[in-house]
């Protein structure tokens, strides 16, 4: 009875895993690494907590330490329990909804960054979209903008100097759609001023104190066009919840007369308990990082020409400016993209992150750097989490070393390995080892290079959305002490990579000219298997070029 009853949790293990990676589940050997196939952090969050729902006791670490069907197979059988457990979530924090908590770990890091006087501070970390439709009706756009601030409570945060959080009730908050009529102006009138719009919005930091964390403006144009402009506060919400509000807005837009789903737990409370679910893995992992901390290597001493640590006021307009840099990869592409590296046993944000951390180590002066690399720690602790606005971001720190030119594949290979590591010991972030290395070397040290992958998150802005708000012709992020942010995200069904700059740090031309080799190295990985199996070549001007203030 054992056997079939093994045989049987086998295939089902198969056919859930095969689901998460989007793969048929003949596809997937009991041998396979998983990492491979393309499995992400994200993706083992949410396979974790649905065997912990089913009652077993396996967490994140234990299976990015695992990574293959056969060892997950022994693993789930061992810590399968005797009976079927509907929950073995932890026990409910009770928290009053209205009293004040902590910030989270990112968003302690927002905030203090955001202040004037920080290293390159005096900016809000936030997403700013646009999206060109058309007959968006003012009056039915702000009703729902309305039912969506009752309806998340998070956009309705107020953020206080003792770095803690609470939320205002509906009653008390004032909902304010910005609209700009331009629907008589002339066409090149027009045209200034979404320029200047754009650019206000780009750079605006909100002011989150006051409760100014998501702001909706909607630009009526001639011929029934409009520009919906969205602005979201990462304080209060990362980018799976930006995909929550705009789906959410949609509805309550569309029909507002059918519920949404519940949501059964508040960011507060899930804070908590993640904290309590997480403190041992925590204490493991602050361990594993400390006994790491004097190998780290330093910032990419990129060609700047700004001091990295120079105080920044939000007047200070041009050391604030951020320009965005993009290539989108058609679906094809990305299909080619992703074969291939699944044929090297690589998987496709792991070859991404390679590439990237070629084309830095070529600009820069030391070729031993460090990346930061966010990740995305949505733990489904309840149902409504799915549901839920918030900041479920967190960041490890990667060191890679591009001194010797290596195949690229070895080069992705380790970068795979050391991501995969350091995401087994996230629990202890990256700003909690930052924090460290500063007090291990007395001065203040910096992760200004930032690679995002969003790979496995889906669709960036789903079709629905595009339909009734339009296509997004615009989207930008800035971060405080952050200098270059690149990002992978899937749009149209392809991959878009973006690259936001504050320019006003580099050498000039040096980004256009390092992204252009980011471009055309991805196009290469993209097209050839041969650039898999030699090394990158030279991709700066002159091999360690970087010139750092």
């Amino acid at each position: 009875m054992r056997d079939e009853h093994r045989t049987f949790e086998i295939e089902a293990v198969r056919r859930t895993v095969a689901r998460a990676l989007h793969l048929e589940p003949g596809e997937l050997q009991p041998d396979s690494d998983l990492f491979a196939f393309g499995l992400d952090s994200l993706t083992l969050i949410r396979l974790a907590g649905e065997w912990r729902r089913e009652g077993v006791d396996v967490t994140f670490e234990d299976l990015i330490e695992r990574p293959t069907l056969a060892d997950w197979f022994a693993l789930l059988d061992e810590r399968a329990p005797t009976e079927f457990r509907p929950d073995s979530m932890p026990a409910t924090t009770h928290l009053d909804a209205a009293a004040p908590y902590p910030l989270a770990t990112m968003q302690h890091a927002y905030w203090t960054g955001r202040q004037d006087g920080q290293p390159l501070g005096g900016v809000g970390a936030h997403f700013y979209t646009e999206f060109d439709g058309s007959d968006l009706d003012p009056t039915r756009l702000r009703t729902a903008l309305t039912a969506l601030t009752h309806r998340h409570e998070m956009l309705r945060a107020r953020f206080t100097d003792d770095a803690t959080q609470y939320h205002a009730a509906p009653r008390d908050v004032a909902v304010d759609l910005v609209v700009h009529d331009l629907r008589a102006w002339a066409a090149e009138a027009v045209e200034r001023r979404l320029a200047e719009l754009r650019d206000s919005w780009s750079h605006h930091r909100m002011d989150v104190a006051s409760g100014e964390v998501f702001r909706l403006g909607l630009t009526l144009l001639p011929a029934g066009r409009t520009r919906l402009h969205v602005d979201l506060d990462m304080m209060v919400g990362d980018a799976m919840s930006l995909r929550i509000l705009l789906a959410d807005l949609r509805h309550l837009y569309e029909c507002p007369g059918l519920p949404l789903p519940a949501i059964d737990i508040g960011y507060g409370r899930y804070l908590a308990e993640h904290a309590a679910a997480g403190a041992q893995a925590r204490t493991r992992a602050r361990r594993w990082w400390t006994e790491r901390l004097a190998d780290l290597p330093g910032p990419p001493a990129l060609p700047t020409v700004v001091d990295p640590l120079t105080p920044v006021h939000a007047r200070d307009t041009a050391l604030n400016h951020t320009r965005r840099l993009h290539h989108h990869l058609d679906p094809r592409a990305k299909t080619a993209l992703f074969g291939r590296a699944r044929r090297h046993g690589v998987g496709p944000a792991a070859a991404l992150a390679a590439a990237f951390a070629e084309v830095i180590g070529a600009w820069s002066s030391h070729p031993k750097l460090l990346l930061n690399l966010p990740l995305f720690d949505r733990e489904p602790l309840h149902p409504g989490v799915a549901h839920l606005v918030g900041d479920f971001s967190a960041s490890i720190m990667l060191g890679v070393d591009t001194t010797q030119p290596v195949p690229f594949v070895d080069r992705a290979r380790r970068v795979q390995e050391d991501m995969r590591a350091g995401v087994a010991h996230g629990a202890y972030g990256g700003v909690d080892v930052l924090r460290d290395l500063s007090r291990a070397t007395g001065e203040p040290v910096l992760a200004p290079v930032v690679f995002t992958s969003a790979i496995g998150l889906g669709e960036v802005f789903d079709e629905r959305v595009q339909a009734l708000f339009g296509a997004p012709v615009w989207i930008v992020s800035q971060g405080p002490q952050v200098w270059l942010d690149a990002q992978v995200t899937e749009l149209d069904h392809g991959l878009l990579l973006n690259w936001d700059v504050r320019e006003a740090m580099f050498a000039p031309g040096v980004p256009d000219a390092a992204f252009a080799a980011y471009r055309d190295l991805v196009g290469a990985l993209v097209a050839d298997d041969r650039a898999w199996r030699a090394p990158v070549g030279q991709l700066a001007p002159a091999r360690r070029s970087g010139r750092p203030v």
